[in-house]
C-alpha cells in the first residue's frame, strides 16, 4: 500500500539503499528522467547517470554525510544523453539511528530553467543593441493607459506622477488584478529612465534557488551545471528593476535584496567579484503591507527600506463608477482583436456588472468581457452574453426556480477554480494558494471539469 501511494504523488521520488543501488522509483521521476523504471530499479545510481559523480549526486552525498539537503538545483543527463535540472530535497532514512539509505524528492524545473534563460539572454542581447531598450523588453504603458474617474485613484496616479522622476524606491500594493503593473511601467516611462531597459519578475512564480540566480546572476561551477550568466540586476543596470509579489521571496532572499538596496553591489553566485549597479527597484504586494509583516511574510528591515514613497492601488469594488469607463475600453479593444462590430451597451450589463463584487479586479472585468464579445453576434451586448457567474443571481430571481444543489455546487466550484487560474494567470501553485487548497487537489479537479489552464 506504501508504494501504490508513493507511486501515486506528483513529484518525483527516488530511493536508494545504503550502497546507492535503487529500491524505488516512481513513474513521475521516469517521465522527469525520460527512462523507463526498469532501466533504473536495482542499479547503482552512477551507472544510470554517468553524468554523476560522488560529489555531485545529491542521493550519495546524503549517504556519505548522513545529512540532510533542501531544495538543491541539480543539472545532469541521464543515460539517453537527455538534460535535466531539478529542484532536489534529499533526506537520510535511518533505522534505530542507523543509516539504511536516502530518499529524494525532485521537482522538474527542465523547462521554466530553459524559458528563464532564454529571457535572461535576450534582455541582455536587447540591452546591448537595442536603442530603446524598454520598448523590447516590456514598458509599454504610460499614465494616459490609466483609466479612472475615482477620485482615490486619480490621486494615486497624481502621486506616481510626482514620484516618477526621482530615484526613491517605490512600494506599491493593492489586490491581484488591479493594474499594479500598468502603474510601474508608467512610472518607468515618465522617468529619466525610459530609455533604458525596464525588468518585471514575479516572485511568487520562480522556485527560491532559481529566482536567486535569476536576480544576482550565476559563475561557472558554483553548483552543477551552473555557467556565467549576469543576473536581473546587472541587466537592469541604468533602468528599473520591477519586482512583483515580493512577499513571495523567500525571507533568507529579502536579507540578501536589503544589501543590495543599501549599497548598490551585486555578487553573482559563487563570486568573488562585486558589481556595482545603478538601478531603480519597484516592488509590489499583493496586500498590505502590514499583513504581510504579521504574518511573517516580509522582512520588517526591508519593508522599511522599500517604504521610501507607497501606493495604494484601490479594489475594483471601490470604484465602481470605473466600471462603465473599462467596460468601454475592453469592448474596443477586443472589437479590434475579435473583429467584431459592438457598438451598444444592454442597461442590464451595466446594473448587472456594477453589482458584481469582483474578487479578480480589472484583469478579471477584462477576462469577463473578452468572454462576452467571443459570444456576442450582434452589436449589442447583452446580459446573456455574460458568464453564468455574472448573471446567474439576476436569471434566478427572474425565473423562480433552484437548481439541484449537486449541480449548484459543481458550477460553483467550476466558477470559483477559473476565478483563481485566471487571477494567478493559469499558475496552479498560486491558484491553489489562493482556493486554499493542496496543489494535487486543485491538479485533480482541473483534470475532473476538464478545465484551460493556460491563460
Amino acid at each position: 500500500m506504501v508504494i501504490a501511494i508513493l507511486d501515486s504523488i506528483d513529484e518525483a521520488i527516488h530511493i536508494v539503499n545504503a550502497e546507492g543501488i535503487t529500491i524505488f522509483y516512481n513513474q513521475i521521476a521516469a517521465e522527469h528522467d525520460g527512462l523507463q523504471k526498469e532501466e533504473v530499479l536495482g542499479k547503482h545510481i552512477l551507472e544510470v547517470f554517468p553524468s554523476l559523480s560522488e560529489s555531485t549526486s545529491t542521493l550519495l552525498k546524503v549517504i556519505k554525510t548522513k545529512q540532510p539537503i533542501f531544495n538543491l538545483p541539480q543539472t545532469y543527463k541521464n543515460n539517453h544523453g537527455k538534460p535535466i535540472d531539478t529542484i532536489n530535497t534529499t533526506l537520510p532514512i535511518k533505522v534505530n539511528n542507523q543509516l539504511i539509505g536516502a530518499v529524494e524528492i525532485g521537482k522538474d524545473y527542465t523547462k521554466i530553467k530553459a524559458l528563464s534563460n532564454k529571457l535572461t539572454d535576450l534582455q541582455s542581447r536587447a540591452k546591448g543593441i537595442m536603442k530603446k531598450p524598454n520598448e523590447v523588453i516590456g514598458a509599454i504603458y504610460t499614465f494616459k493607459d490609466i483609466l479612472t474617474k475615482n477620485k482615490a485613484f486619480e490621486k494615486v496616479k497624481y502621486q506616481a506622477e510626482k514620484v516618477a522622476n526621482s530615484s526613491s524606491t517605490v512600494l506599491i500594493f493593492g489586490e491581484t488584478g488591479t493594474g499594479k503593473e500598468l502603474l510601474v511601467q508608467s512610472i518607468h516611462n515618465a522617468s529619466i529612465r525610459n530609455k533604458a531597459p525596464f525588468i518585471a519578475q514575479n516572485c511568487g512564480a520562480i522556485p527560491e534557488s532559481l529566482l536567486e540566480s535569476i536576480l544576482f546572476g550565476t559563475v561557472k561551477g558554483s553548483y552543477t551545471g551552473a555557467v556565467d550568466r549576469a543576473g536581473l540586476f546587472e541587466i537592469a543596470h541604468g533602468g528599473t528593476l520591477f519586482l512583483d509579489e515580493i512577499n513571495s521571496m523567500p525571507l533568507e532572499l529579502q536579507s540578501r535584496l536589503l544589501r543590495v538596496l543599501e549599497d548598490g553591489m551585486v555578487r553573482r553566485i559563487g563570486g568573488a567579484k562585486a558589481f556595482q549597479v545603478d538601478v531603480r527597484v519597484i516592488v509590489a504586494l499583493n496586500k498590505k503591507p502590514i499583513l504581510c509583516l504579521e504574518d511573517q511574510e516580509l522582512r520588517p528591515d526591508l519593508y522599511y527600506r522599500l517604504n521610501v514613497f507607497s501606493l495604494e492601488i484601490p479594489p475594483l469594488r471601490d470604484r465602481k463608477e470605473d466600471i462603465p469607463h473599462l467596460i468601454d475600453h475592453f469592448i474596443r479593444k477586443f472589437n479590434q482583436s475579435l473583429q467584431k462590430e459592438v457598438a451598444q451597451i444592454d442597461t442590464e450589463v451595466i446594473k448587472c456588472l456594477s453589482a458584481y463584487s469582483w474578487p479578480g479586479n480589472v484583469r478579471e472585468l477584462m477576462h469577463i468581457i473578452e468572454h462576452s464579445m467571443n459570444i456576442v453576434e450582434d452589436k449589442i451586448l447583452k446580459i446573456e452574453h455574460l458568464p453564468s457567474q455574472i448573471f446567474g443571481n439576476t436569471l434566478l430571481k427572474k425565473n423562480e426556480t433552484i437548481k439541484p444543489l449537486r449541480v449548484a455546487v459543481k458550477e460553483t466550484e467550476i466558477m470559483l477554480i477559473e476565478s483563481a487560474l485566471q487571477q494567478s494567470d493559469g499558475n496552479i501553485q498560486q491558484a491553489a494558494l489562493l482556493l486554499k487548497i493542496p496543489r494535487q487537489t486543485l491538479q485533480y479537479k482541473i483534470q475532473k471539469y476538464k478545465l484551460k489552464v493556460n491563460f
